[in-house]
């Protein structure tokens, strides 16, 4: 009897599929390149020239991080031509933190199962992401692991690299009292909280994504899926014209634990709740899960996705920069002085 020949295909990885995701995928991922990315798909290692002519003492900042449990919204959905850009988002927005101009992105995305047409989608959001926050989108990888994720699963992650002159490096030791926070808006949930998310809508209220919620305008999983927004464009307006004592990307941990983050011993950040408006979709997850405020603010953005902190008599003109550049952006509280690194919030009556 003549034994049978085994191929990396009966093994469930299908190498032909993963290069038709190539093919499909690179239009998407041209589309980000600039004059310094000096290698197309297929190196084995990304090129990028580094121009820093205008610079002193450049720095490269680096940051890494993933979707989390959105991507279940997006299983659900069906739909994953947004999700990249929350990839790129978790990632360029704590590279800006640090005043830093974005380079170049990377991302790796792992499957049980290739599928051309949906890593395209996948690559389309991330060079979507790219393209929102001045990133060349320069390599990945695509691995497919059959029995190591479930029918239609996939995770990602995502790596950015940017560069800022040191005298220009914001670190929040600046930061003092009488400066004033600006929030800037968010796009609504972000990439952070999923988990608390599905267990109230998905566990609790027996809910589908294909809900149409009339507090929400929309459905549940369209108000799910919005993606993360970038603030590459809001630094770009501000951080030319104007000393930035600190800036603080509202992820996991919310408000508690994220701007403790930029204050120095003897401050406090004293917040006055209300003076922006709330995303519909947070009020509802309250009244859904009967959360109460300190948790929600623990654990969401609640409307504010990033904050900066300058001089008072900066604060004025620097909403108006970032009103003129787009954003929605309003002053939201001060540095106070405090024995305590914390955050105070202050509710209106």
């Amino acid at each position: 009897m003549k034994e049978e020949k085994l191929t990396y295909k009966d093994a469930g990885v299908d190498t032909k599929e993963g290069e038709r995701a190539v093919s499909l995928m690179k239009e998407h991922v041209k589309g980000t390149f600039n004059e310094n990315v000096l290698t197309g798909l297929g190196s084995f290692g990304s090129l990028f020239n580094l121009d820093v002519k205008d610079m002193k003492r450049p720095v490269l900042v680096s940051g890494t991080d993933g979707v989390g449990t959105k991507l279940k919204i997006a299983f659900l959905m069906d739909k994953h031509d947004t999700v990249g850009i929350d990839c790129v988002a978790m990632c360029v927005n704590d590279v800006l933190c640090q005043g830093a101009k974005p380079l170049f992105f990377l991302d790796y995305i792992a499957t049980g199962k290739v599928k051309a047409e949906k890593i395209a989608d996948i690559v389309k959001g991330i060079a979507d992401g790219c393209k929102q926050g001045g990133s060349a989108l320069v390599g990945g990888e695509t691995a497919e692991m059959p029995d190591f994720y479930g029918e239609g699963e996939y995770d990602m992650a995502g790596f950015s690299v940017g560069v800022v002159d040191k005298d220009k490096i914001i670190t929040g030791e600046k930061v003092a009292a009488g400066n004033k926070i600006i929030g800037i808006a968010s796009s609504g949930i972000h990439s952070n909280g999923y988990s608390l998310v599905r267990k109230v809508f998905f566990d609790k209220m027996q809910m589908q994504v294909s809900d149409y919620v009339e507090e929400l305008g929309q459905t549940l999983g369209e108000a799910l899926l919005t993606p993360t927004k970038i603030y590459a464009k809001a630094c770009d307006a501000v951080l030319p014209h104007y000393d930035v004592k600190g800036i603080v990307h509202i992820t996991g941990g919310g408000f508690y634990e994220n701007i403790p983050r930029i204050l120095p011993e003897g401050v406090a950040a004293s917040i006055q709740v209300g003076t922006w408006a709330v995303p519909p979709i947070f009020p509802y997850i309250k009244k859904c899960g009967n959360i109460d405020w300190e948790e929600m603010f623990s654990t969401y953005n609640m409307g504010v996705g990033m904050m900066m902190v300058v001089d008072a008599a900066d604060a004025d003109a620097a909403v108006a920069a970032l009103c003129a550049a787009g954003e929605t952006a309003s002053v939201i509280g001060e540095i106070v002085a405090d024995s305590g690194k914390k955050v105070v919030l202050n509710y209106k009556d």
